[in-house]
């Protein structure tokens, strides 16, 4: 009976352990904590489903300012119908955030004089409605080459979709019409009008959001077929201040998916970092990326998580269910309503995995001069960011391997120490100092003679 507890026991350590080999005495862990969007100032967030030809695309902006005065204006590959649009649960972009965050786990260092069997039988378990356009504005369109394709209103967004001729005629257009367009619009304009792509434009309907009581603007959804899988991002780099981040949650019922326009890099992975990191999880993930950043010269796309959504090890946070999948834009999963694609088609439903990819993009316009170009791709290889805690023992160590145990502390925090100030940039003396001490249990002249002797 003790050999068929300790033969269970081992396979709840491999089955809630494959993801990590940990260095001696290391033991599995735990998440503790994770860095999300909300570390950054200027994140947008945007959820890609996509299956073949057929996209789901869901816009989380991170405007702030009066609502009257927002107005978004995205290049899209043909005219939109009011099917075709909703506004969207802000809650499911949450959900996509914190279960792909980049995370930090624990580990506790089991008593190194303990025998085997011991440990592994007391292992616990892992735990404005629009007014109607009169004949003189309607001639004024013409004149500058612009046609509104559609308009419609979707809860407090009031929508059109827009063709134009020309740039120039698209830039005063829009600012005759009360859009705010930021100097520098007509050349950003003028490559998507080259490739007689449509416009998605939106603003606030002020009746519709006052009468809904709501405090923040919910995020937009749009579906449509393109054989081109791609997000545009050079026209939010108009009125950029600064560099701006930008998350892309890309769902594909095959796996990954990468960026073939620009270089895809891991973030750094499965380091093993200082306790007190702990407290300062944000702040080393912002130095760590603003580190990568650098060194990958500002112009790649960062992989901050890869994995079938059906599980997760560690989890950051539950997996989507069904319904939250299906509110992500995922119409492939079995039992799925069909979602109406253009021309009053229905995409049939099949019974499909969820993989996700995240990739975090810093942008300038002079680092990605080009939107981002996507691909579908097969591979199914698991990735994670994730900063390992492994704690000592705390309890007396008088055996030999105890000691030996002790004496491997120095060197390890140590080493954490370096990996710290190599993936952050953060000087090596400070953080030395915040490293714990190890005290040794015996006389030092002992310990010495124990060093010498190899025990």
């Amino acid at each position: 009976m003790k050999s068929f507890r300790i033969l269970c026991a081992l396979l709840i350590i491999g089955l809630s352990c494959f993801f990590f080999v940990p260095k001696a005495w290391a033991f599995c862990g735990f998440y503790v904590a994770k860095a999300d969007a909300k570390l950054y100032n200027q994140a947008s967030q945007v959820a890609i489903a996509r299956s073949g030809d057929h996209t789901v695309l869901t816009m989380a902006n991170d405007y702030q300012g009066e609502v009257k005065d927002f107005a978004i204006v995205v290049p899209v590959p043909t005219v939109l119908q009011k099917e075709q649009v909703k506004v969207s649960d802000p809650k499911i972009i949450e959900r996509l955030d914190a279960f792909s965050a980049p995370r930090l786990v624990e580990y506790f260092d089991p008593d190194p004089c303990e025998t085997i069997d011991d440990r592994v039988l007391r292992m616990p378990m892992p735990s404005a409605p629009m007014s109607e356009a009169n004949e003189a504005v309607r001639s004024r369109q013409g004149s500058l080459g612009v046609t509104v394709e559609a308009k419609f209103t979707v809860g407090e967004y009031d929508i059109l979709i827009l063709s134009a001729k020309e740039s120039g005629g698209l830039e005063t257009w829009l600012v005759e019409n009360g859009y705010k367009i930021p100097r520098g619009a007509k050349q950003l304009l003028k490559p998507y009008i080259r490739q007689k792509l449509k416009f998605f434009v939106a603003k606030v309907n002020l009746n519709e959001f006052d009468k809904a009581g709501f405090q923040s603007l919910r995020p937009l959804q749009i579906t449509y077929d393109s054989p081109r899988f791609m997000l545009p991002i050079r026209l939010g780099m108009i009125n950029a201040q600064a560099a701006q981040d930008l998350i892309v949650y890309i769902l594909s019922p095959k796996g990954q998916a990468e960026v073939t326009n620009y270089r895809t890099v891991k973030v750094p992975s499965d380091s093993e970092v200082p306790l007190f990191v702990k407290d300062e999880f944000s702040h080393f993930y912002k130095s760590m990326f603003d580190k990568s950043y650098d060194r990958e010269d500002r112009k790649v796309a960062f992989l901050e998580y890869a994995w079938n959504m059906g599980n997760c090890d560690p989890c950051s946070a539950e997996p989507l269910n069904p319904e939250e999948l299906k509110q992500a834009g995922v119409f492939w999963l079995e039992g799925s309503e069909p979602v109406v694609m253009p021309r009053g088609r229905r995409r049939p439903v099949v019974s499909s995995d969820v993989f996700i990819t995240r990739l975090h993009v810093r942008y300038t316009r002079d680092k990605f001069p080009e939107d981002l170009m996507f691909q579908e791709t097969n591979q199914q290889e698991t990735f994670q960011g994730r900063y390992v805690l492994r704690h000592p023992f705390n309890g007396k160590t008088d055996c030999p391997a105890g000691r030996r145990y002790q004496r491997s502390l120095r060197q390890r925090f140590e080493e954490q120490a370096q990996t710290l100030a190599r993936l952050t940039g953060w000087n090596i003396d400070e953080i030395r100092k915040k490293q714990p001490r190890v005290q040794s249990q015996l006389p030092w002249w002992q310990d010495a003679l124990m060093s010498i002797a190899g025990m």
